[in-house]
């Protein structure tokens, strides 16, 4: 009799089960499935160039969680997911050689680690004649449905808009299967590991961050009709977009885009059935918007390779920056004195999230009022946001420094006018520095502060009158 075809399918980034290709793929060819996911050592155990963690605390527990959820949606339709801790390319081929399947499925990555891992894997995968082969699923587009080779896309946003958003189609998400035909071997599907494991501290739940970023295929689509139809928030997402503090104020479905729990097919097909419904408005098109911006970055990643992650960026720009140490500290620390840019580290530092627009005024407050290396906090930042995504993250740094897609040669946010305008109360400001609670909001807006006490650099304020 003959054996059916057997797939090992590797999840990476893409820990759902709803509009999954490989994973439809491979139900589609009729074969059987060991599903499997590898806690990169490198990735969960190793540190950046300049020595940050290279996956912190949140991260790290939003995707064991993020892994939990996938191995309980796994079993509830048959299967089971082999969980371990190492390097994929070779933990991946040793159980490919042990039950001897025919293929690894898995979605493509396309920033330089991950492809060293699927190119080594594939490598040794042809060593016993058994293939890798790659899915899609990480953008809103098929790059084959766009209008241009990847390698022409343009550089600038607004004119990849143009190109595509009328023209281009969103393909609808592929159906989660009811079943999951499984292989069953004697591999011992492993335990499912703890942030001590990995050396890393529990996450304390003090914040709503903490207690909302859930990880988890179930939590994201949860998040989804939360933010759609349960509340309808996305009607005024445009008008709250800016906020800062509390949670309603934007969608907060990075995270489960990052790692892969939320499909970003299924957010606009949520959204055009929204539009359809309920209302379409400029606020609907915003979000829209957003995820436009999503696929962007990541064609930038694939159009310029390493180039975002170099100090010129995708431009090659020589810009005048140090590698400074004592001021870095202080803005990684929340201690620089500007009590805006200090309380949006303070959160990041709490819970692995920051807004947009706090992002955008914390880096650029780094690299053009500090004169910091970018690089020193695109890295800081990789380590600790929750929504770590490579092409995204380093995309926006490029774009703040000067060195990325940006028409705007030199972009910069006074930060005193930004106060202001989306923390007019100074609510977010007080929430995440109470011991500034005495000084009066104009104090805050304009007050630069000193951070001198020596040795446990205890934040002081000193007001600028002037």
């Amino acid at each position: 009799m003959k054996r059916s075809r057997r797939v090992i399918l590797w999840f990476r980034n893409d820990l759902r089960l709803h509009d999954n290709e490989s994973l439809t793929d491979a139900i589609d060819i009729g074969a059987e499935i060991l599903p499997v996911y590898i806690f990169d050592e490198r990735i969960f155990k190793g540190h950046t160039s300049l020595g940050f963690e290279k996956t912190g605390r949140f991260r790290t527990k939003f995707i064991i969680e993020s892994v939990a959820n996938l191995r309980e949606n796994l079993r509830k339709r048959g299967a089971d997911l082999i969980i371990r801790i190492g390097k994929p390319e070779e933990i991946i081929f040793e159980i490919a050689r042990q039950v001897k399947s025919n293929w690894v499925f898995c979605n493509r990555e396309r920033t330089a680690e991950e492809v060293k891992v699927q190119d080594r894997l594939e490598k040794n995968l042809w060593s016993i004649g058994q293939e890798l082969r790659y899915g899609r699923g990480k953008m809103l587009y098929y790059t084959s449905d766009l209008p241009f080779p990847v390698n022409q896309t343009p550089d600038t946003f607004t004119n990849f808009r143009k190109e595509v958003e009328r023209i281009v189609q969103v393909r609808p998400p592929l159906p989660t299967p009811d079943y999951i035909p499984y292989i069953h071997s004697d591999i011992d599907p492993g335990p499912l590991p703890k942030l001590s494991d990995f050396g890393k501290s529990e996450v304390e739940i003090h914040h709503i961050e903490n207690k909302m970023f859930a990880g988890g295929e179930d939590a994201g689509l949860a998040q989804l009709k939360y933010y759609f139809w349960d509340n309808k928030l996305v009607s005024r997402y445009k008008e709250t977009r800016n906020e800062l503090l509390g949670w309603d104020f934007s969608s907060k479905f990075s995270a489960w885009l990052a790692s892969g729990c939320l499909s970003p097919k299924m957010i606009y097909a949520e959204l055009h059935k929204f539009e359809q419904r309920v209302k379409k408005n400029e606020s609907t098109y915003w979000l829209f918007f957003e995820l436009l911006w999503r696929d962007f970055f990541r064609l930038m990643g694939k159009k310029h390779g390493n180039k975002i992650f170099c100090f010129s960026g995708t431009r090659g720009v020589d810009i005048k920056a140090k590698t400074d140490w004592d001021k870095f500290r202080l803005w990684a620390n929340g201690n620089t004195g500007m009590p805006f840019v200090d309380a949006n580290m303070r959160q990041l530092n709490a819970t692995g999230f920051m807004s947009n627009r706090g992002r955008q005024n914390v880096a650029s407050y780094l690299v053009k009022d500090l004169g910091v290396n970018w690089l020193m906090g695109a890295e800081y930042f990789e380590s600790l946001l929750i929504d770590y995504d490579p092409c995204s993250n380093y995309g926006n740094w490029n774009y703040i420094a000067g060195v990325g897609s940006d028409p705007r040669e030199d972009r910069y946010f006074n930060i005193p006018v930004q106060a202001r305008r989306y923390d007019p109360e100074c609510a977010f400001t007080r929430y995440w520095m109470p011991e500034l609670g005495h000084f009066s909001n104009h104090e805050l807006f304009e007050g630069f502060v000193q951070t001198i006490n020596e040795p446990d650099r205890k934040y002081r304020v000193e007001v600028n009158h002037g």
